[in-house]
């Protein structure tokens, strides 16, 4: 069965190796290259049949080749068959090389995580710019129950469960179908995350509607609640 098409995580960590090694130093045999290898066989997927076709080193190192494409300062043309994802990625971090660096050094510290496998998958999850993996788990900090029902809890206390942007209260809109209804917002950007075992604190949440967790989510860096709601404004 043909391997399928590169994910946006692989192609964040194909790409931040790219750009750290010599452009004669790309092979097969680079053990940088074998560790990306090593690294991208982790990654969870829905892909069921791998085999040591998949993500193996000339595989990874046919990728790092179709960068070569794409980069104006390249001294050779690579190799020019190349996906269309690569192009997206390429004009997204090819001028941020150090927020391409953390973002791709939080997906390697994020399969470390021991409850990587629970992670479920999110609709939105395909145009996160910092990929499926690094999505769930931001989703997965947002859904930690017992601090959101706290954080809700006591914004129930002082009638206060409404979207801090906007302000919109789902019970006065819907009554009883909106009654105790709110999303929450991890506001930590993902490529500052902590992997010491540090939990999430409450006040690494805010409670918002719908559209507003949506936009604040849009741009990168993140929006912070002052500057959406200067937007509204």
């Amino acid at each position: 069965m043909k391997n399928p098409k590169w994910s946006r995580d692989e192609l964040i960590l194909a790409l931040d190796l790219y750009f750290k090694l010599p452009s004669s130093k790309i092979s097969s045999t680079n053990e940088e290259v074998i560790k990306l290898s090593q690294i991208l066989n982790q990654i969870p997927s829905g892909f069921k049949h791998k085999d040591d076709t998949f993500r193996n080193p000339n595989g990874v190192s046919m990728k790092l080749n179709n960068f070569k494409r794409l980069d104006p300062e390249s001294k050779g043309s690579g190799l020019v068959r190349g996906g269309k994802l690569e192009e997206v990625i390429w004009n997204e971090f090819s001028t941020n090389k150090s927020l391409l660096s953390e973002i791709a050094n939080s997906i390697k510290k994020a399969l470390c995580q021991q409850n990587i496998h629970s992670w479920t998958e999110h609709e939105e999850e395909e145009s996160f710019p910092e990929g499926k993996l690094l999505f769930r788990l931001h989703k997965y900090r947002e859904r930690n129950s017992n601090i959101v029902k706290e954080l809700k809890k006591k914004a129930m206390e002082k009638n206060e469960l409404r979207c801090s942007v906007c302000g919109f209260d789902f019970y006065r809109t819907y009554g009883e179908l909106g009654k105790g209804f709110i999303e929450c917002h991890h506001t930590v950007p993902i490529s500052k995350y902590q992997f010491d075992g540090s939990k999430t604190k409450m006040s690494d949440l805010i409670l918002v509607c719908s559209n507003c967790h949506r936009m604040l989510h849009r741009k990168r860096p993140w929006l912070t609640v002052k500057e959406l709601r200067q937007i509204l404004n």
